[in-house]
């Protein structure tokens, strides 16, 4: 029995839970239950969010993209916009309030980490590994910026003004995609011409500190999509420590969660979230992979899991939307809970499934000899 996709999950998703746990513990031990009002809360969630879009687009095959690029940009486009406004219909018919809009958003992606945890130990095809590894990295941006202009439309049908990630409206979005291309612009010519620099280790060391700066840059105007854009291409051979900085920043946030839940969580709104966001991901995974083989699209299906970017979106909106907390973390625990499930699955049952639906026959083993009906 195949076992290993699954565990895969469970063992993230009991890491999230005790470092949710640990994060409670101590707001309840010190008195923290108010830290969206904190002066570095803001800084340090968007610093969280810029190491986790940067690792998402560092780890890409340009060559896989390429291969199945019209199944990505569909996936991260239109899948995106789909998946969440199912989502956000579910939840406004459920609970009618303009801030489930955004909530529905916050978990319409697909956590790069998790999936690649997942993928390594399942049976997909290499063509459908590479598919879901760019739909979940290309999301997040795109997610991200999703969340900051319907943040700023959700404030408004609330009669609010303002806002921590949105000052405005369609203005004030594109002005923050013209920043994010023109932060994304320099970096990325920046680090061509640090390309010629010699020797190997003054130039490794120079594109650390352009890499650095960019991150910087961004965590200080909020310009997420750029950092996405200069990780596609800026990747000096930092991988494995990457891996690791982005682990500790998941660690961070889920325990930064954990702060935010010291006023209780709310089940009913987060299971009906964590089953529209799963739900949504089957309609549209099944709809988006037409092209693939039938376990790969099952496989797909079941793909919704969330992670650093949903958890550190919370984060953010927890200040413009109280409560949000208290919503999204029992919904990404349905939700992650239902991928490990059906993926498991897919895993250990998918073959006889198959078997049946197509009408093959099954395989049968050889009789040893001497236990047949004897003839004659």
């Amino acid at each position: 029995m195949t076992t290993g996709a699954f565990s895969a999950t469970m063992r993230r998703l009991l890491l999230l839970l005790v470092a949710v746990g640990i994060g409670w513990a101590l707001a309840r031990g010190t008195g923290m239950d108010d830290l969206p009002s904190s002066g570095w809360y803001f800084t340090a969630a968007t610093a969280l969010l810029a190491i986790g879009l940067y690792n998402s687009t560092f780890g890409i095959d340009i060559a896989d993209v390429r291969r199945h690029l019209r199944i990505v940009v569909t996936a991260v486009t239109l899948g995106v916009l789909v998946k969440a406004a199912l989502i956000a219909t579910v939840m406004w018919l459920a609970f009618s309030s303009p801030a489930y809009l955004v909530l529905g958003i916050a978990v319409a992606q697909i956590d790069p980490l998790s999936t690649a945890a997942a993928m390594g130990s399942s049976r997909l095809s290499k063509r459908a590994k590479s598919v879901l590894a760019a739909w979940a990295a290309f999301d997040d941006p795109i997610t991200m910026l999703l969340t900051i202009y319907l943040s700023a439309l959700a404030l408004r049908a609330q009669g609010a003004t303002g806002g921590t990630l949105a000052q405005g409206g369609l203005f004030s979005f594109g002005t923050n995609v013209i920043a994010n291309l023109l932060l994304a612009a320099a970096g990325l010519g920046l680090w061509w011409s640090l390309s010629r620099i010699r020797p190997e280790r003054v130039r490794l060391v120079a594109q650390l500190v352009l890499v650095a700066a960019v991150l910087a840059v961004g965590v200080w105007q909020f310009l997420m999509l750029g950092v996405a854009i200069v990780g596609l291409v800026a990747r000096p051979p930092i991988a494995a420590v990457l891996d690791r900085i982005t682990r500790v920043a998941f660690l961070t946030a889920s325990v930064l969660l954990g702060f935010l839940l010291v006023g209780g969580v709310l089940v009913p709104q987060g299971v009906v979230l964590g089953l529209a966001a799963f739900g949504a991901q089957v309609l549209v995974g099944l709809v988006i992979t037409g092209g693939l083989a039938r376990r790969d699209r099952t496989y797909i299906a079941f793909a919704q899991q969330n992670g650093i970017t949903a958890i550190i979106l919370v984060l953010l909106l927890e200040p413009d939307f109280p409560g949000t907390a208290a919503v999204v973390a029992p919904a990404v625990l349905v939700i992650n809970t239902l991928h490990g499930v059906f993926t498991g699955f897919c895993e250990n049952y998918s073959d006889a499934l198959l078997r049946r639906l197509s009408g093959s026959p099954r395989p049968t083993r050889a009789r040893p000899p001497g236990l047949g009906r004897s003839e004659g």
